[in-house]
């Protein structure tokens, strides 16, 4: 487990601000880990009686939308001077910058309201990559960096953790999923959007050797493909392909309804922390130190420390860049074969 400790606050740009009845603004772009991230800061913003609005991509809106703690979006589609106009005119009190990048400046630039970003610590994510240096970063999640920007608003975390909402007509009903599935499944998220955090097949026909309960495989439509090969490789008796045959909230349903969670650094990991599921969480050219991993639910963390190229990258890569790929070809995945209902 990796201890989370408080940050340095940040400065203060303005005086603190009574909430109630206040209109802010959170400017979080993508992607659907980061939108499930931020969702403690919309919290203690609603539960502190400000209006909170969102400003994010529109194909995240659907993830907005559904959260009781949100009052509005508004989306990013082709045009940031349209965008920055629709939020000129809701004339908000505060902005909560937590993308950080150019173009979030720009709109709190445009906009001319107090403001606070959160710290990217980009250098110190550069330089941990650069030295493979774990004690460069901070032990303090990214969640609890997103916080931080409520400091000037008096604010602090709650303590409860993440959350997303389902809309009732997205619940999944386990009755349509094959009969060995109904009562008690392994979630096994196979999809990552870079391919150094994602195992390779035959790492993932390892990984099914060590679980003796059904398995549903979890992805996109990107990731139905993979999912069949594994299926015509792998000899487990209850696996069954779900890639792309569900919506995200469709899909966050099926993780709610598991009895645990394994998957790469990616989205529905942090879907099935919302939940509260244990997770056993894969990581390959990337480092949990970066402050991503699962927060506040039962975890473990499976990685390859013996590897000495790695972190190669904050993010990740199509291929490895070293061709070995070793941090994901020599992990040891036997701590799944602790995967056992009741």
């Amino acid at each position: 487990m990796l201890l989370v400790k408080t940050a340095k606050p940040l400065p203060l740009r303005c005086k603190l601000m009574d909430v109630a009845g206040k209109k802010i603004l959170v400017i979080r772009f993508s992607s659907i880990g980061d939108i499930v991230l931020i969702s403690p800061v919309l919290r203690v913003l609603k539960n502190s009686g400000a209006s909170v609005h969102v400003a994010t991509k529109e194909s995240f809106r659907s993830i907005l939308e559904a959260n009781p703690q949100v009052d509005k979006v508004h989306s990013l589609q082709d045009n940031l001077n349209a965008l920055i106009q629709e939020l000129q005119e809701e004339n908000f009190d505060f902005v909560a910058d937590l993308h950080h990048n150019l173009r979030s400046s720009i709109i709190r630039f445009r906009l001319g309201k107090k403001s606070a970003a959160f710290p990217k610590l980009n250098l110190r994510k550069w330089w941990l990559v650069f030295s493979k240096n774990k004690r460069v970063m901070p032990p303090v999640h990214i969640v609890q960096r997103y916080l931080k920007t409520l400091e000037p608003l008096g604010l602090r975390d709650d303590g409860r953790g993440l959350e997303y909402f389902i809309p009732a007509r997205q619940e999944v009903d386990l009755q349509t999923l094959p009969p060995s599935f109904r009562n008690g499944y392994v979630a096994f998220v196979i999809g990552a959007q870079h391919a150094t955090k994602r195992m390779p097949i035959s790492k993932i026909l390892e990984a099914l050797r060590y679980i003796s309960m059904p398995v549903l495989l979890l992805g996109g439509k990107d990731d139905r493909d993979r999912g069949e090969e594994i299926i015509s490789y792998s000899e487990h008796p209850a696996l069954h392909n779900a890639c792309g045959l569900y919506s995200l909230h469709q899909s966050a349903s099926l993780v709610k309804q598991s009895f645990c969670v394994v998957s790469h650094d990616t989205g529905l990991m942090h879907i099935a922390a919302a939940f509260q599921k244990k997770i056993y969480s894969i990581w390959g050219n990337t480092l949990p130190e970066l402050g991503m991993y699962p927060y506040k639910t039962e975890h473990l963390v499976l990685e390859n420390n013996a590897v000495s190229c790695r972190p190669c990258s904050k993010l990740g890569y199509d291929k490895c860049p070293k061709g070995h790929f070793k941090c994901m070809m020599e992990l040891d995945l036997k701590p799944l074969q602790t995967i056992r209902k009741g």
